[in-house]
């Protein structure tokens, strides 16, 4: 089974229904299916929580889809080990550098984000969640 970090982009398609939800649906729903072992950075869980207030204004909604996401993925967490590893990646933003890093330590297959472009030094491969499912 393929281990990847689903980047929050893939994540908010999928729950917010924006324009690539279909696509970012296949990749969480092979999550649920147990068929992907997909996992997500700690510190994503809280920027997601901030985009879903935003979205769903209302508690009740934003916790049980944070339940479902915390049911669904396994939670990489950042350590301070992570966060200085980061500090000497290759990619030159910090965040997407975590992200990376993040993937390394816990020896993931892939990086699942729609920003290719800023991962282009990364030593996971990443990958756009389309190109991802024509993978064998």
């Amino acid at each position: 089974m393929k281990k990847v970090l689903i980047d929050i982009n893939i994540i908010l398609d999928f729950l917010a229904r924006r324009e690539f939800h279909e696509i970012a649906a296949e990749i969480m729903t092979q999550c649920f299916r147990g068929e992907l072992a997909g996992h997500i950075g700690a510190f994503e869980v809280t920027t997601l929580s901030y985009f879903l207030e935003r979205i769903y204004k209302d508690d009740g909604t934003v916790r049980n889809i944070l339940s479902t996401v915390l049911d669904t993925c396994s939670i990489i967490p950042t350590d301070e080990k992570i966060l200085r590893d980061s500090l000497l990646s290759p990619i030159d933003d910090y965040e997407d550098a975590v992200i990376e890093s993040s993937a390394l330590r816990f020896g993931l297959d892939y990086i699942i984000t729609r920003n290719t472009a800023d991962f282009k030094q990364s030593r996971i491969p990443a990958l756009p969640p389309e190109e991802f499912l024509l993978l064998d």
